[in-house]
């Protein structure tokens, strides 16, 4: 049931505050309203969009992988190439950079499969997906602090989504896309 154009369980806000801003991170307090009734203030986190890309071989049997280690949660594991988008380029156009940049790998034709928001309830900073195929291997990469790639067979990902080896959202959101379509 839609219930957009009705304003039916619409959450209303009155008006946000900045708390603490910079390139990064912005975070706020907005005076809200749920459904119910209630009136309170709710935290508010905006993180910049960001682009994810699946790089698959030709025979689309393998993605291109790396295994890092992320500081912030302190975990190992398997990522795609991503990053931030850049003001002056397209969702596309940063997708492949960042491909590039992290792997050295060209992409011939670039497929946008869907924009996500990975933390809904109080984050702000949507996450746009692509698979990119025709690759071609060009350069060394520039980025050097993105892990080590690596060619991954499409019938390993289950089980490294399965034993926890992918906890980056981008990542998982992408992978288990490629894996349903």
């Amino acid at each position: 049931m839609d219930r957009s154009e009705d304003g039916q369980g619409r959450w209303v806000v009155h008006g946000e505050r900045t708390l603490y801003d910079n390139p990064w991170v912005r975070l706020g307090k907005a005076d809200i309203t749920t459904p119910s009734g209630s009136r309170f203030e709710h935290h508010t986190v905006a993180l910049p969009s960001a682009a994810v890309i699946a790089i698959l071989d030709h025979d689309e049997e393998h993605v291109l992988m790396s295994y890092r280690h992320r500081f912030v949660p302190d975990v190992w594991g398997w990522e795609l190439p991503g990053g931030l988008l850049d003001p002056e380029e397209t969702l596309e156009q940063t997708a492949v950079r960042e491909a590039l940049e992290e792997t050295g790998h060209r992409i011939g034709s670039v497929q946008h499969v869907v924009t996500f928001e990975p933390m809904i309830g109080t984050v702000r900073s949507p996450h746009h997906v692509f698979v990119g195929r025709d690759v071609e291997l060009v350069a060394d990469p520039t980025e050097f602090d993105e892990g080590v790639y690596e060619w991954v067979p499409l019938t390993r990902v289950r089980s490294l989504i399965a034993e926890g080896w992918v906890q980056s959202s981008g990542t998982l959101i992408t992978l288990l896309h490629i894996l349903a379509f």
